[in-house]
């Protein structure tokens, strides 16, 4: 099969498609001399003649009449693809991966504002804390929280945070006021895992042992028990500021101190380049800068 330019293949079905070599140029933004070059490439490459040529008048062969509609339908297939690739820079899907508390607590309720702004972009969410390969998966960004080391990845800072303790509005009434750490050490802490009640109350400067009765798998988890009145939980404010401000949780003590740790936009530079990308990072910085900052008690901060 001979080796075909697709430029000649491009000029060929446009003057053919004029019966002009003259209006194909035009079309295509050439000398009328650069279609002639072209059409005759191609005809040395197929060693076929595909216009009969009398004068200026021109008029396709046999073997230019059989060629026509496949290059017609093979440039409408290629112009299609460039417009779907085009528009799937600005719009379609936006696939994101992001941590389920962040999701719940934090954004969706305010995805109907994005939705109303950019109605076409497919936002699909996916909440999970894994660690994306996105060289291997469908995910294009991710938000995370942590101190903005992610290596060759993009990163955009969203939003900082605090960490503090909270309870429901009966908890602290059965047991409050708590007017200080020191006070949360005779209330069952519920906690996770981790080291951070240790950090907090270190940032407090109080270094006593404290009970903690409540082994939950996650922060959701914790969060709910806290609105139980299980226990008192500590958590970041972006994920209980909502619940405060509609009296489900309550601050347990008035102590909040700031994480050093923040919210981040995370992708391969290729992805997060994408004008739908561009307008889901400012939509998220948007929000994030109308967000409520709570005014922090320490000029310390805690790793969370």
């Amino acid at each position: 099969m001979p080796n075909v330019p697709l430029n000649a293949l491009r000029t060929f079905e446009a003057a053919a498609r004029h019966l002009s070599f003259s209006k194909g140029a035009e079309e295509l933004h050439v000398s009328t001399a650069a279609v002639s070059s072209q059409i005759r490439t191609l005809e040395e490459r197929l060693n076929q003649k595909l216009f009969h040529r009398r004068g200026r008048q021109i008029s396709l062969t046999a073997a230019g009449r059989q060629l026509l509609p496949g290059v017609e339908r093979g440039m409408r297939e290629l112009r299609q693809a460039v417009q779907r690739l085009d528009a799937d820079r600005n719009e379609g899907v936006l696939q994101v991966s992001m941590l389920p508390g962040f999701l719940q607590k934090w954004l969706m309720p305010r995805l109907g504002h994005f939705q109303e702004q950019h109605p076409d972009i497919d936002l699909r969410i996916s909440a999970d804390e894994a660690i994306i390969d996105f060289d291997r998966t469908d995910v294009q960004l991710a938000i995370r929280f942590g101190p903005g080391n992610y290596g060759d990845l993009a990163a955009e800072p969203l939003m900082e945070d605090w960490i503090l303790p909270v309870c429901s509005p009966r908890f602290l009434a059965e047991h409050g006021p708590l007017d200080s750490a020191a006070a949360l050490r005779e209330h069952d802490l519920l906690y996770v895992d981790s080291p951070v009640w240790d950090s907090w109350f270190r940032v407090m400067g109080d270094y006593g042992r404290q009970r903690r009765v409540k082994l939950l798998n996650n922060a959701m988890a914790i969060l709910m028990a806290a609105e139980l009145g299980e226990g008192i939980a500590l958590t970041r404010w972006s994920l209980v500021a909502r619940d405060i401000a509609h009296g489900r949780l309550v601050r347990a003590v008035p102590s909040i101190v700031r994480t050093d740790w923040s919210y981040w936009l995370v992708g391969p530079t290729q992805h997060m380049e994408l004008p739908k990308a561009r307008a889901f990072l400012h939509w998220l910085e948007a929000e994030c800068a109308e967000f409520e900052r709570p005014e922090p008690d320490r000029a310390k901060s805690v790793r969370a």
